[in-house]
């Protein structure tokens, strides 16, 4: 393929930067930049020289030589240390452009991989997933589909649906064993079924994974005044709220991200929910009630000394992932306080109980955190077609339907099974995952 380059470090300045090139020529390019000939080398070799453009030494670099297939896009590739100053950098991409060496796209890299064979879909998604980790369990996660586990998991499956496949294909060969017919169908049915509930497990185990890798959207709700900034604070615990007694002091959504107990958790102070006749507050609050609805969990903040409010906002989190806490705990006694409820002091930042609650309403089990799994929104998409098209199959195999129909639902899942790790993916598609990497990955 044509080749391409593209800084792989932020563009930042910093004591190194790095350039990765690839594609055919590059070898010659880089010999041609250095004064040394990269084509006699047999394996990966690291060299160092003065990279110079027209007779002008650009800067002193170390360069890694990845013979092909032997690299990350299975192609010949370079990687380029040089010194971090920007203009530095700058000057090597410049330097190659003119040898007629064009500017990667996003996730091209990871892109050429995938097409050569060195990555599959799931591996590759995963390179992103690392990139992007904010904890250390969804890095871990990641890490597992990268190392090839969580597309292991399909194999299995897909072994089977061609092992039903293989008996359909006895019926129409030999049609006239009715016997075998009735036997076979017989066998696809519970085979489809068994096989069903083990697709439900995987998406199961990949719903949990993906609150592990991506976590989840939390809306702080409440009537004004009754500490839901405060709670922002504490939660963040840097000052990233206004605080004031002033009734609708927050007029916007006020967004911050932290951990809990290795699970990312975007959180979002909203607008203070009443009556009023403002009309910028009225926008803060329209706002609030949209957080409502998208929101993945709702923290229904209440002021413990004014248990009678509340009750519109409760009507309003109906139907929602919703845990009620009960604000200003340190202005009550400790008697009053052992009624079970969430109690909390977000001024004195006495939120480790809710923390808890949060993590315990998850509902996660430990092999979230271990287990590969299926963990994205197309993964799981497509799973959930296999299961269908294994439903649809078992119930064609019930009612005595013909063998070539049975077929086309099996040979569909298993469709959707090689679209999972890139076997059947479209171009269209590949390019739409690939776009979402950063450049130089």
């Amino acid at each position: 393929m044509d080749p391409i380059i593209a800084l792989a470090t932020p563009p930042l300045k910093s004591a190194l930067a790095l350039l990765r090139l690839s594609g055919e020529g590059v070898f010659d390019a880089v010999s041609k930049s250095l004064d040394m000939d990269l084509e006699t080398f047999l394996k990966r070799k690291i060299q160092v020289g003065y990279l110079k453009h027209k007779g002008q030494i650009i800067d002193q670099v170390v360069c890694f030589i990845y013979v092909a297939p032997n690299s990350f896009t299975g192609e010949d590739s370079v990687e380029i240390t040089c010194h971090g100053s920007m203009v530095i950098a700058k000057e090597i991409l410049s330097h190659f452009y003119s040898l007629g060496i064009r500017q990667a796209e996003r996730g091209e890299f990871s892109a050429r991989a995938f097409y050569n064979g060195k990555l599959d879909l799931i591996e590759a998604e995963a390179v992103n997933d690392l990139i992007n980790a904010s904890t250390i369990e969804s890095k871990n996660v990641a890490m597992l589909s990268l190392k090839g586990e969580t597309s292991s998991l399909l194999y299995p499956v897909l072994k089977q649906i061609d092992e039903m496949l293989a008996l359909i294909e006895v019926n129409i060969d030999y049609p006239e064993y009715t016997d075998i017919e009735e036997v076979n169908l017989s066998k696809i049915a519970k085979n489809c079924e068994s096989l069903r509930e083990d697709i439900l497990s995987l998406i199961k185990e990949g719903n949990e994974g993906k609150i592990v890798r991506e976590g989840i959207k939390v809306a702080i709700v409440g009537e004004p005044n009754v500490g839901k900034s405060s709670l922002l604070n504490a939660l963040v615990e840097e000052e990233k709220a206004i605080v004031s007694s002033i009734p609708g002091t927050t007029r916007d959504i006020v967004e911050g991200d932290i951990s809990v107990k290795g699970i990312p958790l975007h959180l979002l102070d909203t607008a203070g929910i009443r009556e009023s006749k403002d009309y910028v507050e009225n926008l803060g609050i329209e706002r609030s009630r949209d957080a409502i609805k998208n929101a993945d969990l709702v923290l229904l903040i209440l002021d413990s000394n004014e248990e009678e409010k509340g009750s519109d906002l409760i009507e309003l989190c109906e139907g929602k992932e919703c845990i009620r806490v009960y604000n200003k705990a340190d202005l009550l006694s400790e008697e009053k306080k052992k009624d079970g409820r969430i109690y909390i002091s977000a001024t004195n930042k006495d939120i480790g109980e809710l923390k808890e609650a949060i993590y315990q309403k998850l509902g996660l089990s430990d092999k979230a955190f271990h287990a590969p799994s299926f963990s994205n929104a197309r993964e799981l998409a497509l799973l959930e077609k296999i299961a269908d098209s294994l439903f649809e199959a078992k119930n064609m195999c019930e009612a005595n339907l013909t063998s070539d129909l049975i077929s086309s639902c099996l040979q569909e899942a298993r469709l959707y099974g090689n679209e999972i790790i890139g076997k059947e993916a479209s171009l269209d598609l590949s390019e739409e995952i690939f776009s979402r990497f950063c450049v130089g990955k």
